[in-house]
């Protein structure tokens, strides 16, 4: 049973705990829609509570229609459901974005938003084994290093994805035997999106020429490269300690490395070092690209004083006194 597969995975890596108040973000396509049934039935198990946040994007002309399922929905199994109204086009025109990334900027603000509301601890996203076979693919083909090949982690700070070892059959499956038919988002079948062109065109092909088994052999490559990267953020940490001078835990913005001791790591160390220390101050290390680590490297390497580097407008890099220093910049 699947609601026994969630139940085993979630208690087993302490995804959902007793107490918990968790925030769940629900489409009303199947993989949210289950997702809500499952942790709805299995709260009762572990005792926790859910709020459902649901977006109407306006952008859909069944968007009405979706709102209305998921709050009839929630309102049927006793779910309380918070709603957002936006007009993604506007606001991507706005700000000189693309829809999809405006889409999810707003999306996990309006999360934030209900999180604070209820006071709950954790959000859930529906993302499954399916969604971490194509993440991976999207990674590989636009260069990724070893974290990449992760794909979607399992639990990343608040948020949690209790069905990441549920494929997509048997989602489908799951809702057939319990006579839910989910609302179909028609952009999926738009393969201009990259995501829907590796999961209508690219896996399928790929199963059907070289491994049938594709999303298992995907899933069991982000296994061991998770078992590895928790093994290397052990050794990274101890590492960080006897490099550094000055942790952010004293000043938030700044973290103050010792250039000599740095300079004397090997070069895929130094890499982690920094990817370390950038994520200690930022929370992530989203935009920081193969380029700025060489550059930031060189820089060390030749340890010449008062020289910079900017990565991006949050960040400065500095090597200076025989120090380098990661700062964010506020603008």
């Amino acid at each position: 049973m699947i609601e026994q597969k969630i139940f085993k995975f979630v208690t087993k890596y302490q995804l959902i705990e007793n107490g918990d108040k968790i925030v769940l973000g629900v489409s009303g396509g199947p993989d949210s829609i289950a997702m809500l049934n499952i942790l709805h039935k299995i709260s009762k198990e572990i005792n926790f509570e859910i709020f459902v946040a649901h977006i109407n994007h306006g952008l859909r002309e069944n968007a009405e229609m979706d709102e209305k399922f998921v709050q009839d929905f929630c309102q049927k199994i006793g779910v309380p459901f918070f709603v957002k109204h936006v007009n993604i086009k506007q606001i991507a025109q706005e700000q000189k974005r693309g829809i999809e990334e405006t889409g999810r900027k707003i999306r996990y603000e309006f999360f934030d938003e209900i999180m604070e509301k209820t006071a709950s601890n954790k959000i859930a996203i529906a993302h499954h084994c399916n969604d971490n076979a194509e993440t991976i693919l999207m990674n590989l083909l636009r260069g990724t290093g070893t974290k990449g090949l992760i794909g979607i982690e399992k639990k990343n700070g608040k948020y949690i994805r209790p069905l990441l070892e549920i494929k997509r059959h048997e989602i489908e499956e799951y809702l057939n035997q319990n006579h839910i038919v989910a609302r179909h988002d028609e952009s999926n079948d738009d393969n201009t999106y990259t995501r829907n062109k590796i999961r209508n065109e690219l896996i399928p092909y790929l199963k059907k020429e070289f491994n049938p088994n594709l999303i298992l052999a995907l899933q069991r490559l982000s296994s061991i490269v998770e078992e590895e990267e928790i093994y290397w953020e052990k050794q990274i940490s101890q590492v960080y300690q006897e490099v550094c001078i000055s942790d952010c835990e004293l000043n938030k913005n700044e973290i103050v490395i010792d250039l000599k001791k740095f300079n004397e790591l090997e070069k895929v160390v130094q890499k982690k070092v920094i990817l370390y220390a950038i994520r200690k101050i930022f929370g992530t290390t989203q935009g920081i690209e193969k380029i700025h680590m060489e550059d930031i490297i060189k820089l060390c390497n030749n340890n010449i004083g008062n020289k910079y580097l900017t990565p991006n407008k949050h960040m400065k890099i500095v090597t200076q006194k025989k120090q380098l220093k990661i700062m964010a910049v506020t603008c």
